[in-house]
């Protein structure tokens, strides 16, 4: 994967759109860390990428959240006490 500085961005957009062109995907920098990533769209296929990058995000999310959860011991828990806890979660918010 190719990365660029934010700083070629601002600079030598021409030749960011080119080497988009070939490369497919671009990883942005900042300081030298990653901080945006470019990706070339067909323009049929502008909403189905972007379905694909939201649904891809939230597999990552959910992925960090099941990962807290075994870090947690909450992966072990019971079905009877995740009602439970479900049950007392709704009834605070119905108050």
């Amino acid at each position: 994967m190719k990365f660029i500085t934010a700083r070629d961005l601002r600079l030598r957009p021409g030749q960011v759109w080119e080497q988009l062109a070939s490369e497919r995907e671009i990883v942005v920098t900042s300081n030298g860390k990653p901080v945006a990533l470019l990706t070339g769209v067909d323009e049929e296929n502008v909403e189905k990428e972007i379905l694909a990058l939201r649904r891809a995000r939230a597999q990552i999310a959910l992925d960090r959240l099941r990962q807290s959860a075994r870090a947690r011991g909450l992966d072990r828990l019971p079905p009877k006490r995740i009602g439970s806890i479900i049950a007392a979660v709704r009834r605070r918010r119905t108050r």
